[in-house]
């Protein structure tokens, strides 16, 4: 595991789970979110945003988060070794970004760009809560294309998540045993 891409709806966990399997492999971490805002929330131009997306995907090792499937998208997921799915339920999404509001209001998060604090956005709200209808196909047609090389993994729920990271540091515990 080397290249991974850690993919699925707002309030998945998806960051959360990048952010623990980065600490648990040294691995660095990208977040697509902090490289497409810049302050403010103003939205790169397609441009640059490719750009930096390029940028990013060439590096030897990383942990993606987040979808963007049309910057770079062709590129990551052809040298991405790993590509991890968070498919949860629309409710579970809609909990994690209410939670995340209420816990992060007004700050940056650490996946998040400098100037683009935690607010309340109705547009975003619709997002997830069409994620499923809208977004889902798009990811699952992104995935017909992997390779069978490329390992693909599938959380439906969060506590799948947990597990395989569990089952991670075992092996890893194992391994520096031995």
């Amino acid at each position: 595991m080397q290249r991974v891409l850690v993919m699925g709806s707002s309030g998945s966990g998806k960051s959360t789970f990048a952010r623990r399997l980065s600490e648990m492999t040294g691995i660095p971490t990208v977040s697509i979110d902090a490289l497409f805002w810049k302050p403010g929330w103003v939205a790169s131009h397609r441009e640059e945003f490719g750009r930096r997306m390029t940028e990013v995907t060439e590096q030897p090792r990383w942990i993606m988060d987040g979808n963007y499937t049309k910057s770079a998208g062709e590129l990551r997921r052809q040298l991405a070794d790993t590509v991890i799915w968070f498919d949860l339920p629309r409710s579970t999404c809609m909990a994690g970004i209410l939670t995340r509001i209420a816990k992060s209001y007004g700050k940056v998060r650490p996946e998040m760009a400098e100037g683009c604090p935690e607010k309340i956005d109705l547009e975003f709200f619709r997002y997830v809560w069409t994620y499923r209808r809208q977004q889902r196909p798009v990811l699952i047609e992104f995935f017909e294309g992997l390779r069978p090389d490329q390992s693909f993994v599938c959380f439906t729920r969060r506590a799948q998540a947990d597990a395989y990271l569990g089952d991670l540091a075992r092996k890893q515990n194992r391994a520096s045993i031995h």
